[in-house]
């Protein structure tokens, strides 16, 4: 592991087997995934559903061995020294998995701070803090059943932090939330890494991962398309380039007819007031500026830009 590196997968493969009533069936979750992650940065995970995301998590956390490679953690080895990797890390699911709704939110932190063996002054001290800094001391008296979906999610958050770990799993730690929720779970993070903990962030929502990762890996299935900061995603691994246009007036046909150019992807239109325009995707490298102003027409034409890709437009141009 190199000084800096917190996590390192080297050509990590799983592969899950099952029996059926025709023989064996194998299913490749994740093949030949290399990956470095660096201490106290927050590190995002993007891809579709189904493209290896929980798994990777699973395996980071020791809940999942790898079927092939290797993998460290802290410098530990996830298969071998699983008991030290666990000793590092806390781990955040999203949704309702593993909360006791039956009790209330401290109860629930308890249960888990015995499971995880931890001095009983220790983690009554850590508790409360805790449900002071995910904005829960009000509720401490209520079931869980009670709680919001927001509630949960941020009681989810003080579990994974429990025994202050030096690396955080989170798996969509904001999936079902509601916009407020949501942005309160956005403004905890940063906090996070500020305390020097590494945050490993999978999720689906691309605004949350450009504000928030200062490192980002997309996957698609099972294997890693793309790595890098924010911005060289969007300029160096995406397939497109993107125009703005201005239109004084739109023409019968101009929409069909700039999607039907050469090294044209995609045309949108929108409106704001009286003001038209055009968002045009096209394949990066194409010079075709010129021929977009001709086709739109001098007299249509009020103003025209061409900007870097939003993170969601080079996403989805990688995976297409």
């Amino acid at each position: 592991m190199t000084n800096r590196a917190v996590i390192e997968c080297s050509d990590t493969g799983r592969v899950y087997s099952t029996r059926t009533l025709t023989g064996k069936q194998e299913v490749v979750a994740l093949k030949g995934v290399d990956l470095t992650v660096e201490r106290g940065i927050i590190f995002g995970l993007l891809g579709p559903n189904g493209a290896g995301k929980t798994t990777l998590i699973r395996i980071l956390a020791t809940l999942l061995t790898p079927t092939t490679g290797t993998v460290t953690v802290g410098g530990y080895d996830v298969v071998k020294e699983a008991g030290d990797v666990r000793k590092l890390i806390g781990l955040v699911l999203g949704g309702d998995r593993g909360l006791y709704w039956r009790l209330t939110g401290p109860e629930n932190l308890r249960y888990s701070a015995a499971l995880n063996y931890m001095d009983p002054d220790v983690a009554k001290r850590r508790i409360a803090e805790l449900l002071e800094l995910v904005g829960l001391a009000d509720a401490g008296k209520r079931p869980v059943e009670q709680y919001s979906r927001g509630m949960r999610q941020r009681l989810h958050i003080a579990r994974g932090l429990l025994a202050d770990p030096e690396i955080l799993f989170m798996d969509e730690p904001t999936i079902g939330l509601d916009p407020m929720g949501s942005q309160d779970i956005r403004r905890m993070i940063p906090e996070l890494a500020r305390q020097g903990k590494t945050v490993f962030l999978a999720t689906h929502y691309m605004l949350e991962a450009d504000e928030l990762c200062s490192q980002l890996a997309i996957i698609n299935n099972g294997s890693i398309v793309a790595m890098g900061r924010p911005s060289e995603i969007k300029r160096e691994f995406s397939r497109i380039a993107v125009f703005e246009v201005i239109l004084r007036s739109t023409s019968l046909g101009l929409v069909d007819k700039l999607a039907s150019m050469e090294g044209v992807g995609h045309v949108a239109t929108s409106s704001d007031g009286p003001i038209q325009k055009l968002t045009i995707h096209v394949a990066a490298g194409a010079d075709i500026a010129a021929e977009l102003k001709d086709s739109i027409g001098a007299e249509n034409l009020e103003a025209m830009v061409m900007r870097d890709p939003t993170l969601e437009e080079a996403y989805l141009s990688i995976l297409r």
